[in-house]
């Protein structure tokens, strides 16, 4: 479904390993979220939360909201906008966000 483009040897990014669902994923450098999860196969990202229809990356940029996970506990980020680091925790979304109940 998506493939990176073969560079040449020696300039390839180094990897990095991300925890999506408590499953390693290996990345690579510089990669956005979006890109390294669509490269390791997580689809869809999430469900809508009226619908519960799956929803994956469509326009990469920002622009669209189908590509929301948590990252390290914030929720709703746009996977498209973060550039993967190694040990990033990511939990796919299902849903509508959790609220926190306040006293």
């Amino acid at each position: 479904m998506f493939k990176r483009i073969d560079l040449p040897p020696g300039e390839t990014p180094p990897a990095v390993e991300i925890s999506v669902d408590g499953r390693r994923v290996e990345a690579r450098a510089g990669d956005t979220l979006a890109t390294a999860l669509l490269c390791a196969g997580v689809v869809p990202l999430r469900h809508t939360p009226v619908s519960g229809r799956p929803r994956s990356p469509l326009c990469l940029m920002g622009v669209c909201f189908d590509c929301l996970v948590e990252v390290d506990g914030m929720q709703n980020v746009q996977s498209c906008l973060v550039e993967v680091r190694d040990g990033m925790q990511v939990k796919l979304q299902l849903g509508a966000r959790h609220v926190e109940a306040t006293s």
